[in-house]
């Protein structure tokens, strides 16, 4: 077990590893919808490329998520066959959130033998994912335009 200073030093090393082996910048926050955001996650048993949705308004989250799930199809099909997607999904703090993401197990962030994998995972992924994004962007962000 390690000491929670040692944890973070280890975290930071590992984002500054990855941030130097593609080195570029990703969508993250920046999806121009409010509350809805790229993430990546690390922790010592899987890596996850995640797209959350989490408006405060149980309307406009449930018209995001209907959105990307009629795209369920191209998603799985030309970008990320491996997707899930999940209406409510229930974050550890008991909020409900739509979540769609990718997952890889088996790796650990406090094992840097498992990094250049995890590297390559969030690359892969994300990329994939931001264009998917970028290709409907308009269709995703039109809340006028029902599913």
């Amino acid at each position: 077990m390690y000491s929670k200073e040692e944890a973070q030093r280890i975290k930071k090393e590992f984002w500054t590893a990855f941030a130097e082996a593609y080195p570029r910048k990703w969508l993250l926050y920046d999806t121009k919808i409010k509350d809805v955001t790229f993430k990546f996650y690390i922790d010592n048993k899987k890596a996850q490329v995640l797209l959350d949705i989490e408006p405060k308004d149980e309307e406009k989250r449930k018209i995001y998520y209907e959105k990307i799930e009629s795209l369920k199809t191209i998603l799985h099909e030309e970008y990320l066959p491996e997707a899930i997607l999940e209406r409510h999904f229930y974050l550890d703090n008991g909020k409900v959130i739509s979540r769609i993401w990718v997952e890889k197990t088996g790796v650990s962030l406090h094992n840097k033998i498992y990094w250049p994998e995890i590297f390559d995972f969030f690359h892969e992924t994300m990329s994939a994912f931001e264009y998917f994004f970028y290709e409907y962007e308009e269709y995703i962000k039109d809340l006028e335009i029902n599913t």
